[in-house]
């Protein structure tokens, strides 16, 4: 038997699977985080573009330490791990992501097309900062894997960071924030390593990897404050109010 109370809690869709209880994140932590990566980024691409593209020498002893301990069986599985981190992989990451989110068949197109775009934005902001900072790679005697373009910021460290927080919104949405944790940490460990992986085999420096990472952040943090707009059914189904609501704990 239904009631009031027991439709509140399930929500418009029941039977259909997991019902998403998201809650509207707030904006101040997101403009923070916003501000925070976007300064440390800029703070890093001033630096490169003072040096001239020169690599710091702490980037240099770390570019040494890694050709120094590049060592089988580690490196085949940088290269097969380093792989994921471009190509279709990440757009597949984003499009399930879209699918997770959305609600509905109209609702789950609109997230895939917001996911896919997110990404793409991304990859179109890094080509422009390659392109204008023109850092060079490291020496290509010292690479272990394939390579092409300028050197920073990395495009293995900025998509997969960027593919991984999309997909993580969408477990968010989907299964609430407590199953989202762990898949979250998942996630975050794979970005991390495919970033680590462009350094282990010497196709960027350290500062690069960096770069990425801080760029991802940038623009899924802006993302994600755009959400609330270009996807307001998310919260409306579910009778949020405008400026938040109790989600799963």
């Amino acid at each position: 038997m239904t009631g009031p109370g027991r439709d509140a809690e399930t929500g418009p869709e029941r039977g259909t699977g997991p019902v998403p209880r998201p809650r509207r994140p707030g904006t101040r932590p997101l403009l923070a985080l916003a501000a925070l990566c976007a300064t440390l980024f800029t703070a890093v691409a001033v630096t490169v573009a003072v040096r001239h593209g020169a690599p710091l020498a702490p980037e240099e002893a770390v570019h040494r330490w890694a050709l120094a301990h590049r060592g089988e069986p580690l490196r085949s599985t940088a290269g097969a791990l380093t792989a994921t981190g471009t190509g279709p992989v990440p757009y597949l990451m984003a499009v399930l992501a879209g699918l997770l989110a959305g609600r509905g068949a109209r609702g789950r197109l609109r997230a895939v097309a917001c996911a896919v775009a997110v990404l793409a934005v991304d990859q179109a902001v890094r080509y422009g900062l390659m392109e204008m900072l023109a850092r060079p790679r490291p020496t290509t005697a010292d690479w272990a894997g394939r390579a092409s373009g300028y050197a920073f910021p990395s495009g293995h460290a900025t998509t997969s960071a960027l593919a991984a927080g999309l997909l993580a919104w969408g477990i968010a949405r989907y299964a609430g924030r407590g199953p989202a944790r762990t898949w979250c940490a998942v996630l975050a460990l794979w970005a991390v390593a495919v970033g680590l992986t462009r350094v282990w085999l010497g196709v960027h420096w350290p500062g690069d990897v960096l770069g990425g990472w801080l760029l991802a952040g940038t623009v899924l943090s802006l993302a994600l404050l755009l959400e609330r707009y270009v996807l307001p059914d998310r919260y409306a189904a579910v009778g949020l109010p405008e400026s938040g609501g109790a989600g799963p704990a």
